[in-house]
């Protein structure tokens, strides 16, 4: 372990005997890192909370802290985060609280951008990336290889879906459907993420049913129901167009459209 002696660890913490901390940083207890994680100088991580391996924190971020909830009165509650997540500088990621399951969880190899905040008991997956200033409010959902533009704000118990793309500035206080692109204020969609869709590898079968899904949605005149019952009925349904429909089927607060 490489600890700079300026930095301040609590004996109750547990690190990896890897683990490199720089100066000036504090980690109190109850804080657990992994082995090959990396702690700039400057952060404050504060517990109950677990980072896994191969993580690379940078300076001034707070990790750990307390929700901004006016609910939230010190009870029981906990940061979970995954392996080989960059995270720049200024990042706060809150715990989560009661009301939300008490637990706040970032996936694995998610890019994390300067400023971004994200708030208590929301849920992060895998490979997504967060452009500059982005901030999510308590209780959001964040899908596999979603990206959120610079200063992206999304309302509290929203729900991003799987490789959608939010683009910069865009103010999202509904449920962004997976593959799709959103932007504005308020957001409002423009199309498909084709080009995201191309390099993760979906084969010209999918995008083409992706499409033809999109159209029922957004251009059909169609209710959501309807639509989705046209997908189910007129499309051949895969695993894709199957991750499509039970999103918009659990979409409580509706779907940007």
């Amino acid at each position: 372990m490489s600890v700079d002696p300026r930095a301040v660890v609590d004996p109750a913490a547990r690190l990896a005997d890897d683990v490199q901390v720089g100066p000036f940083s504090i980690i109190g207890p109850g804080v657990e890192i992994g082995a090959g994680t990396i702690i700039g100088p400057h952060v404050v991580i504060q517990g109950p909370t677990t980072i896994g391996a191969d993580n690379h924190i940078f300076q001034f971020a707070s990790i750990g802290e307390i929700p901004q909830d006016k609910k939230f009165h010190g009870e029981d509650s906990r940061l979970e985060i995954g392996d080989r997540n960059t995270i720049r500088e200024f990042v706060t990621i809150n715990r989560g609280t009661e009301d939300g399951g008490g637990v706040t969880r970032i996936g694995h190899d998610n890019w994390l951008m300067a400023y971004i905040h994200i708030a208590h008991d929301c849920l992060i997956g895998n490979h997504t990336i967060f452009a500059n200033g982005a901030s999510l409010a308590g209780h959001v959902l964040v899908e596999d290889h979603a990206i959120l533009g610079g200063f992206t704000l999304v309302h509290q118990f929203c729900q991003i879906g799987a490789h959608a793309f939010c683009g910069m500035g865009s103010a999202i206080s509904k449920d962004v459907p997976p593959y799709v692109m959103v932007g504005g204020n308020p957001a409002q969609p423009h199309g498909l993420n084709l080009e995201g869709l191309k390099r993760r590898g979906f084969d010209k079968e999918s995008i083409q049913n992706l499409r033809r899904a999109y159209k029922l949605i957004y251009r059909s005149g169609l209710t959501l129901n309807e639509a989705i019952q046209q997908i189910r009925d007129t499309l051949e349904m895969d695993t894709h167009l199957e991750h499509l429909v039970a999103f918009l089927e659990h979409a409580e607060r509706g779907i940007i459209r």
